[in-house]
């Protein structure tokens, strides 16, 4: 066992002046006046050596409280100089020591905070993760963005929640940048990168959801080309149109039938492209909804008697489900008329003799499933896109309309074929 300093020293001591006793009383026998001086010079030494040991013990025990206080992160304990040089000195240091470390740690809580007020006011969604990947905390915008879920998602790494989005990101490194799009509508820019904590790394991932910027920017684009081409297509079939019709009466009093017949064909052909090219200018024509209270069941069943009979045609079941409740939300009836209309005759087309359509309304939540032909893989992210089609002669309006409609109402939406085989068009109402 190995003895600490202040052992050491009190056992010399000790000794020491156990030989001078025995010293002394050796003393007595030859000098009586020496025996008494030598007595008082033991008790001043004894004195000496307390004297020499508090002031000894002084300065670590001063030490001692010190590296208490700061093993205990308490900066707030200052020393009062004793008047003793040495012990001053290390007093000093202390002191100023200790201010100094309080200001880095006022400084450091100030930065925190500020980082924390920061974070949290973040119009982009933040996700922290710790040292083993998982996440540890989601900023007020991640929560709106993973609403319902969010609460689900701590200790999780990110390719154990469930969550399309966070589970394409999980192969993501630091310091990598990427553009996400799920649901074949919403896009994201997201991106990764990382802080030191305690010495090590900690990743952390930015999510800017850049859907209405992309949309609104795309409406621009596509929306200036259609106007231009409905113009100039329908000043040339206008005027076109109507040299045939005169020329085709001109005609009909001399035997040119199969010329008439030409123009009749002719003229015809362009009453369709003229059609065609109204279809395009709605997408740009569209107005904004005029919302009013309406009765979501109501809506659903009459658009679902309103399409039985196409249903029927080809041997398809629809399937209407309401809840006991009346569902009311804010929307523009007739534009979403036109969704469900739209949604349901793709679910047709989609479907083939003996299949089911299902038509499910809740509380918040207007569902159309179908277990006709899934979704292929390729098509999934381009759903939504402008004029994109799956059919051979598809314009590619409907679901371009759609996607207007709902984005401008607020409303969330995704379409997807499942595991099970089942295609599911899913509107989520938030009024």
């Amino acid at each position: 066992m190995k003895l600490s300093t202040k052992t050491r020293y009190i056992l010399y001591i000790s000794a020491l002046h156990l030989v001078l006793v025995l010293l002394v009383y050796k003393i007595l026998f030859e000098s009586k006046l020496l025996f008494i001086g030598s007595e008082i010079f033991l008790f001043l030494s004894a004195i000496a050596s307390i004297l020499l040991y508090r002031n000894f013990m002084q300065p670590i025990e001063f030490v001692r409280s010190g590296i208490e206080a700061i093993k205990d992160k308490d900066f707030s304990i200052k020393f009062v100089p004793t008047g003793k040089g040495e012990v001053d000195s290390l007093i000093e240091v202390y002191n100023l020591m200790i201010d100094q470390l309080r200001e880095e740690r006022t400084k450091l809580q100030e930065q925190h905070f500020f980082l924390e007020k920061l974070i949290e006011a973040s119009p982009i969604a933040i996700i922290i993760l710790d040292f083993d990947g998982h996440i540890q905390s989601l900023n007020l915008k991640a929560k709106e963005q993973f609403k319902g879920t969010a609460e689900n998602l701590y200790g999780h790494k990110l390719s154990e929640t469930g969550l399309p989005l966070l589970t394409e990101l999980a192969g993501m490194v630091d310091g990598e940048s990427r553009i996400v799009k799920t649901n074949g509508v919403l896009t994201f820019k997201v991106q990764r990168s990382h802080f030191m904590d305690q010495g090590f790394s900690r990743s952390f991932l930015m999510i800017e959801e850049l859907t209405n910027e992309i949309l609104e920017s795309e409406k621009n684009a596509y929306g200036k080309v259609i106007r231009m081409m409905a113009h100039e297509v329908n000043n040339t079939l206008g005027a076109t149109d109507s040299i045939l019709q005169t020329t085709s009466q001109v005609l009909s009093t001399t035997d040119f039938d199969d010329v008439r017949d030409a123009l009749q064909i002719a003229s015809e052909r362009n009453q369709r492209l003229t059609v065609f090219m109204r279809n395009f200018a709605d997408v740009v024509r569209l107005p904004m909804p005029t919302s009013v209270e309406t009765d979501l069941g109501k809506l659903a069943k009459d658009v679902t008697v309103f399409m039985e009979p196409a249903a029927r045609q080809r041997d398809v079941r629809l399937k209407l489900t309401l809840p006991e409740t009346l569902v009311i939300e804010n929307l523009d009836r007739g534009q979403m008329e036109h969704v469900l209309v739209n949604v349901i005759k793709n679910a047709i087309e989609a479907c083939s003799a003996g299949n089911e359509i299902q038509i499910e309304v809740s509380d918040d939540k207007l569902e159309i499933r179908n277990n006709g032909k899934p979704i292929a893989a390729e098509a999934v992210t381009k759903l939504f896109n402008p004029f994109f089609s799956t059919k051979r002669d598809g314009q590619g309006i409907g679901l371009t309309l759609t996607r207007e409609i709902l984005v401008n109402h607020g409303f969330g939406f995704s379409l997807r074929t499942g595991e099970d085989g089942w295609t599911v068009f899913s509107v989520e109402m938030f009024n």
